[in-house]
């Protein structure tokens, strides 16, 4: 799965600038109805993962895609796991 997503970043990379360049004729107004299709039809053909929102946000460490945070970029289970070794400054585990 971890190197599935690896190869969905690398097409939404390569096809970000013309996803971008469609994109951009299908919501400008000045657009001719004609263009607007055909934007959209080459925009329909492009791969599907060549979309970011196919993207899915993993762990570093186990490759988990569920629960993970943005800021460390890792699972709750090893945020845990690396918190209790004292490993990320500045974080420690709740009490009152």
């Amino acid at each position: 799965m971890v190197e599935r997503e690896k190869r969905r970043a690398r097409v939404v990379k390569k096809y970000a600038a013309k996803r971008a360049k469609l994109k951009e004729l299908i919501r400008s107004p000045r657009t001719s109805p004609e263009e607007r299709a055909a934007a959209q039809a080459a925009l329909q053909s492009q791969p599907r993962n060549a979309s970011a929102s196919r993207q899915r946000k993993r762990c570093a460490i186990t490759g988990r895609s569920r629960g993970v945070y943005r800021k460390f970029g890792l699972s709750r289970v090893k945020i845990r796991e690396v918190a209790a070794r004292g490993e990320i400054p500045g974080l420690t585990k709740a009490s009152w």
